[in-house]
């Protein structure tokens, strides 16, 4: 299934993007609301990229540490905004050395045509 021509993985995750950006603003927002809202709309759009991926255990474990980093950033545990960045890298490079070999492209086929009378 594509969106745009584009994975549905990536599309949840341009949307997450910009929704925790917006919340960022904070229009009306304390710090910790804001903050609580990014990790809780990081931990939603995570659950449904891993929902409409295979395997699941990437996209959710992905989801989980950045939902975690942002309730802890909400909570003033003093991290840096590099160390978050070197977090997610390690993270991913984890989860791509362990798991590139159990994940491949979809394979699509092409339409079989119905049998019908042959013109012999």
């Amino acid at each position: 299934m594509r969106i745009l021509g584009r994975e549905p993985a990536v599309i949840i995750g341009i949307i997450s993007a910009v929704l925790s950006l917006i919340v960022t603003f904070g229009v009306g927002l304390t710090t910790d609301q804001a903050g609580a809202i990014v990790a809780l709309i990081t931990a939603l759009f995570a659950a449904a990229t891993a929902a409409m991926t295979r395997p699941i255990a990437p996209a959710a474990f992905t989801g989980v540490i950045a939902a975690a980093v942002a309730l802890l950033a909400a909570y003033h545990f003093n991290v840096a905004p590099e160390t978050v960045g070197s977090l997610n890298a390690v993270v991913l490079s984890v989860l791509v050395f362990l798991t590139r070999g159990q994940v491949s492209p979809a394979v699509v086929k092409a339409p079989v045509e119905p049998a019908g009378p042959s013109a012999v």
